[in-house]
């Protein structure tokens, strides 16, 4: 096993040799501009860690972690197109400096692409990316479509909620670490204890997220801080705070999210305060806990070189507590 910056240099440099522009210009440019905008390339870095943690070659490992980057690149540009977002990692996103139908056509170029990158497996291997690559993708636009509905909805249960982050955050993570078990030839149980490591380590994380976007230093949490109580997201704390909270903190919550004000602040405070009340603050961190555990146990049944499997456990405690 290598560090984490290893396995990213070497896909850095791969990925900068594949994603080309050609013609036509329009269609393949903005392809090449969104790929280009960086972000931690965390799973198409673990797919390459997962091959060598099961004995594999990494490099021979490169094509499924291309197939795993170009989807999750092809979902951002739909997701921004869903969300009428103005900016991808501080830049200007692909339908703003194009145009729409721009990004519809490019996004879908892109998930042909990602399909493409498997071709070059065969046999079993092949078969088996295949079906779980495919599992995914619909899994993730399960998701994606699961998320839209809960903006109207206001009896989401927890368990639903839960489900939504798993298929549009954990999954991909999950598949990308279990493709690099499949290319490595790892045996089924294994394959399965790496997936439910990436799963539930991904529901951790979202989780956390959502914590931390309303409770984190915004320092280090990189973003504004109470975002998605000033865009009215019914996070696991929004749900958990409607279902256990008073009468009147309720209704104060649902007037809140009806709220657009010119200044969030005051919105943001009382949203949070309730969130505290209620127990939701609590309970989401109990949740956290939960599901690391679970991820870590998945670990430590994987029988592999401890040395190895260490540094998937700094992996998981790195991601869990922002260090990156």
């Amino acid at each position: 096993m290598q560090s984490l910056e290893f396995y990213r240099e070497e896909f850095t440099e791969y990925l900068g040799k594949k994603i080309v522009s050609k013609k036509p210009e329009n269609l393949y440019d903005p392809v090449v501009y969104i790929m280009g905008l960086g972000g931690k390339r965390l799973r198409p870095i673990l797919t390459l860690m997962a091959a060598d943690l099961f004995g594999g070659d990494h490099k021979k490992a490169m094509d499924a972690a291309m197939a795993i980057e170009v989807f999750h690149n092809f979902s951002l540009v739909h997701d921004d197109i869903m969300d009428d977002a103005p900016l991808r990692r501080g830049q200007p996103t692909v339908h703003e400096k194009w145009n729409v139908n721009t990004g519809i056509l490019s996004g879908d170029a892109m998930l042909i692409s990602a399909y493409q990158c498997l071709e070059g497996y065969e046999g079993d291997t092949f078969k088996a990316l295949l079906n779980l690559f495919s599992k995914t993708a619909i899994e993730v636009c399960e998701g994606q479509q699961y998320d839209i509905d809960f903006e109207t909805r206001n009896d989401v249960a927890i368990g639903e909620y839960l489900k939504m982050i798993e298929y549009k955050t954990a999954v991909l993570i999950a598949a990308a670490l279990k493709m690099g078990a499949i290319v490595a030839s790892a045996p089924d149980e294994e394959q399965e204890l790496i997936y439910e490591f990436g799963r539930n380590l991904g529901i951790a994380f979202q989780l956390q997220d959502d914590y931390l976007d309303a409770f984190g230093n915004p320092e280090t949490f990189g973003k504004q801080v109470g975002g998605d109580i000033i865009e009215n997201k019914k996070t696991f704390l929004y749900i958990e705070a409607y279902r256990h909270a008073s009468e009147a903190d309720r209704k104060t919550l649902v007037d809140l999210y009806a709220l657009q004000p010119e200044d969030p602040t005051e919105k943001v405070q009382k949203a949070k305060a309730i969130f505290e009340r209620s127990g939701a603050v609590n309970a989401i961190k109990r949740k956290i806990e939960n599901y690391t555990e679970i991820a870590f146990e998945s670990l430590a049944k994987i029988k592999a070189d401890e040395e190895n499997k260490k540094v998937f456990e700094d992996f998981g405690n790195n991601l869990m507590q922002r260090t990156f």
